[in-house]
């Protein structure tokens, strides 16, 4: 059940970004970028206190409160989306930001003040940019949504939307549970076309100790390949754990019930 106790109010006023929220670099000066930490809202253990994910228990008035805060932060209209662990990308604008969330993993836009936003607590957020900020993306990928093919979708529909070639977008990866943390079964391996048998695989390590059908997994370095194989050269971000900085960042695994964390990029107006 959600709960209904009212939270006392520390979201920062309009205009003003959290110090604490994470700034991505690299990304073409008409572009504004953040993803949200733990800190800057209203909600409260054990959701404090940035909780912007609804139907994860916190109370849903403290949640709306909290997203207003966040868009009165970035100045910008954030589309949120029903995500589904896929690799459905829409494109977003006009009265999308205030729609009923669509099932989908990752959202366009050329539309200026539009914020394409996914949310996270372990899983990796990409923001995309084309040149001069023609157009942007972000994407929402756990390991099945990288099987899937949602980097790659999302490459496409930034690129069709923003008339460039892959070589000419700009990537910025956020925090997500890192490889040191990151325990997986042959099944994951299996989904990316690794031979669980192999001892040299890059992105799969074995687990510390010997454990039998265990691998610790680098969900960065998974995106990081398929954005090079699809002809991505300029990445950054992805050096943050989730699981590993409990007092900045929520952690599905780590905590089970907990907040969400988002990440956004817009066309600046």
């Amino acid at each position: 059940m959600e709960r209904t106790v009212p939270a006392p109010s520390r979201i920062a006023p309009a205009g003003a970004i959290d110090a604490d929220w994470l700034r991505p670099e690299g990304l073409p000066s008409q572009v504004g970028a953040v993803m949200t930490t733990r800190c800057g809202g209203a909600s409260v253990p054990p959701w404090d206190s940035m909780n912007l994910g609804s139907g994860v228990g916190d109370c849903a008035e403290t949640v709306a409160r909290n997203r207003r805060g966040f868009e009165q932060a970035i100045a910008a209209a954030p589309v949120f989306l029903q995500q589904v662990h896929g690799a459905h990308v829409v494109n977003v604008g006009g009265a999308w930001p205030h729609a009923v969330p669509q099932a989908a993993d990752a959202s366009v836009t050329t539309e200026p003040g539009v914020a394409c936003t996914v949310l996270v607590a372990d899983c990796l957020p990409l923001l995309f940019a084309a040149p001069e900020g023609r157009a942007v993306a972000a994407a929402h990928a756990g390991w099945r949504g990288l099987a899937a093919g949602v980097v790659e979708a999302t490459l496409r529909a930034l690129c069709e939307a923003g008339k460039c070639g892959p070589s000419d977008v700009r990537v910025w990866l956020g925090a997500c549970i890192g490889p040191r943390q990151f325990e997986v079964g042959a099944d994951v391996l299996q989904a990316f076309g690794t031979d669980p048998a192999r001892t040299d695989a890059p992105c799969f390590a074995p687990r510390p100790g010997g454990v039998a059908g265990k691998w610790l997994a680098d969900l960065p370095l998974l995106a990081r390949d398929r954005l090079c194989a699809a002809g991505v050269g300029a990445v950054s971000g992805g050096a943050w754990c989730t699981v590993e900085e409990r007092s900045r960042f929520f952690s599905y695994r780590r905590d089970g019930v907990t907040g969400r964390m988002a990440a956004a990029i817009w066309i600046r107006r």
